[in-house]
């Protein structure tokens, strides 16, 4: 049967046989026992499914992954120990030396950090542009060697919304896949590969999780990504891999599976930044609340912004559920039923305004964190964006005075009175 989101939150992933236990089971297991060696060889030789060391996969892990990719309409995913693996590994697993991305400038300081400098020296060039470009502006940016589109549904945390149809068209148009970090929005709100999205991933430390308990990340591929159309650009995946007696990946495992097995078999083997089964166990207890807690995350937030917008001591307010917002009409496109719970502003004063404001809060706690059930708040251009210079925090829409809050599902009466009381003081 095909099941509503909702559903999917609670039941998929994971459908036990009579007698094995109703929730997803904790695998907390390093290894896995085989008669013989030659079966185990064919798991090492890809030629059959299963596991044999946790570094590469596990099945508690791999239970979650799989709930996670139904929810985004994907055909496989993979957990990674934190969001920044994710995007990680999701890049270089099409990228390498002498190769070329496109990414939103605004967008989480980690991520921007982590294509700016640390893949940069290792021979992958980035360009950024404007979330806000124009179709032109964006086919500018390409290059011979461009591999790869990159963006957020919201960014973090200058709420930007992407115009996620029209970067797909532009990326496939080059030939090329389509890759967005859902974290914010979460597919309960928004379903980017239903817009042209290829490749989605998330750290589920956020919303998915959602109670601040476990890092971990996960990386969803559509499956709908022709590789073999554009073979000369992804030899990783349409050209013998002899690390594994040649297997060619689109040939054996199909579109739908090509990409994350590569993921799998070859980098998460190197890297080992695997999600520990207990993680991945906790993650699955917030997934399936994930689609009550939304609305609520959503509905605070609204009247949250609302009376901010309001307040003589606010400057300016980002958030896309008001109507006057410039990304209001992108929002109902492309979340109809809410966006998220995390709301930017600016308050009277600049950087020591928003320092005084923040110190006076009592139940909104100053935490290096955002999206889960406590309301919590953040100064990013003196923390998470704190390696950036005056330019790349313009550029990454970060001002000295931009405070990001995340509303939390608290009763949204307290969490006002709390904000207005630190704003009039």
């Amino acid at each position: 049967m095909s099941y509503k989101i909702e559903t999917n939150c609670i039941q998929a992933g994971y459908t036990p046989k009579s007698g094995e236990p109703r929730v997803i089971p904790i695998i907390q297991s390093t290894t896995f026992k085989y008669e013989t060696g030659e079966e185990m060889g064919k798991l090492f030789d890809l030629e059959a499914e299963g596991y044999f060391y946790s570094r590469l996969q596990n099945p508690t892990c791999d239970m979650v992954a799989a709930k996670i990719a139904t929810l985004e309409g994907g055909s496989a995913a993979m957990l990674t120990s934190s969001g920044q693996a994710a995007n990680f590994i999701a890049v270089f697993n099409i990228c390498s030396c002498g190769d070329h991305i496109i990414s939103s400038s605004q967008i989480y300081g980690g991520t921007f950090n982590l294509f700016s400098v640390t893949m940069k020296k290792m021979g992958i060039e980035v360009t950024f542009v404007s979330p806000d470009c124009t179709e032109e502006e964006l086919n500018a940016a390409f290059k011979e060697n461009t591999k790869l589109v990159f963006g957020e549904t919201i960014s973090n945390p200058s709420l930007c919304v992407l115009d996620i149809e029209m970067f797909a068209k532009t990326a496939h148009a080059h030939g090329v896949p389509l890759m967005i970090d859902n974290t914010f929005a979460t597919p309960v709100n928004c379903r980017p590969i239903e817009w042209g999205a290829d490749i989605v991933t998330h750290s589920t430390t956020k919303y998915m999780d959602g109670h601040a308990g476990t890092v971990g990340g996960v990386i969803v591929d559509s499956g709908k990504f022709d590789w073999d159309a554009h073979a000369e650009k992804y030899p990783g995946l349409t050209t013998p891999d002899d690390s594994y007696h040649g297997v060619v990946y689109t040939k054996k495992f199909g579109l739908e599976k090509a990409y994350i097995t590569k993921a799998t078999a070859q980098l998460m083997r190197d890297f080992g930044c695997g999600q520990a089964p207990m993680n991945a166990y906790m993650i699955n207890l917030g997934l399936e609340s994930l689609h009550v807690r939304m609305p609520r995350h959503c509905e605070n937030a609204q009247k949250v912004a609302e009376f901010l917008e309001n307040h003589p001591n606010v400057s300016w307010i980002n958030y896309c559920g008001l109507k006057g917002n410039k990304y209001y009409d992108l929002a109902q496109k492309y979340m109809p039923n809410g966006s998220c719970g995390v709301i930017s502003f600016g308050v009277k004063g600049g950087k020591e305004g928003a320092s005084k404001f923040m110190s006076r809060l009592q139940l909104a706690a100053i935490v290096t964190h955002v999206a889960d059930a406590r309301t919590c708040v953040l100064h990013p251009a003196t923390t998470t964006h704190r390696q950036m210079n005056d330019e790349e925090l313009i550029e990454a829409g970060v001002t000295a005075d931009l405070i990001r809050l995340s509303v939390g599902i608290e009763n949204a009466d307290d969490i006002i009175a709390d904000i207005k009381q630190a704003l009039e003081g």
